[in-house]
């Protein structure tokens, strides 16, 4: 095992030990608000899938016995979300309506920190990274490589030279989550989830144009190693905001979730 490897390990360790005291702790952790505990418990959740997703674990990750630990809370938690025959057939959404693109100007983490939130994503996803300032960001990411996790390919990112191979998706699509109950929100709202670092992940261009906005019936990583962690974010970024999920998705979730 690498230094670097070793270092995510104990990451990884450290990270689910916060997790299950989470998970034990409930909505009756003191002084938090039932939000704040599912907003404490997906974070960790996106933490790992980082951890996993983006080094040397993404191989096989679905043997790892935390992963399994935190599919089954995840599984457990699939219940909880409210259930719709269909995905709804809307056709008022508008990107605009989750405000400007990355922007810096949101509540949750990363935000205020002087990065667009595109820069903050590449910057923990991404390794070997090469900085420098542009205006957006003091210190954005220039180049760096990294192994997508929706395909398991290897990609090298230059902003210099084929940007666009390396695209930051919302693991919730924003269109669907506007159909499953977003077009109820406020703009502030809707600005922090496109921005939540619990609902992106940097992956190869091409299975961001392939996903689109598709739900998890219809669309899940070709890497099969991944969509265990793909569903556990899924389910818990959509608890955590209260969102609906069309009844072909949850069997579709609940499958990715039973791995190992």
């Amino acid at each position: 095992m690498t230094r670097r490897n070793a270092r995510r390990a104990h990451r990884l360790r450290e990270l689910c030990t916060r997790a299950r005291w989470s998970v034990r702790a409930g909505s009756s952790a003191p002084g938090l608000t039932p939000k704040q505990w599912a907003l404490l418990v997906f974070a960790v959740f996106t933490s790992i899938v980082v951890a996993i997703g983006s080094g040397g674990f993404w191989a096989h990750p679905d043997a790892d016995p935390h992963v399994l630990s935190m599919a089954r809370e995840a599984l457990s938690r699939l219940d909880s979300l409210p259930v719709v025959a269909q995905r709804p057939e809307r056709d008022d959404y508008d990107r605009a309506a989750f405000g400007a693109a990355w922007t810096d100007a949101v509540s949750v983490a990363g935000g205020g920190n002087g990065c667009d939130t595109r820069n903050d994503i590449l910057a923990r996803d991404l390794q070997d990274i090469r900085a420098g300032p542009i205006p957006s960001c003091p210190r954005a990411v220039l180049g760096g490589e990294f192994r997508s996790p929706y395909s398991g390919e290897f990609v090298v990112f230059s902003r210099e030279r084929a940007a666009s191979a390396v695209q930051i998706d919302h693991i919730v699509p924003l269109a669907y989550a506007w159909d499953m109950g977003a077009w109820s929100w406020g703009m502030a709202r809707r600005v922090d989830f496109a921005n939540d670092p619990a609902n992106l992940v940097a992956v190869d261009g091409r299975s961001n144009q392939d996903k689109g906005d598709s739900e998890p019936a219809r669309w899940l990583p070709r890497a099969r190693g991944f969509r265990c962690q793909y569903a556990i974010q899924f389910v818990m970024v959509s608890l955590a905001y209260g969102l609906s999920v069309d009844a072909r998705s949850r069997d579709a979730l609940a499958e990715a979730l039973a791995c190992g």
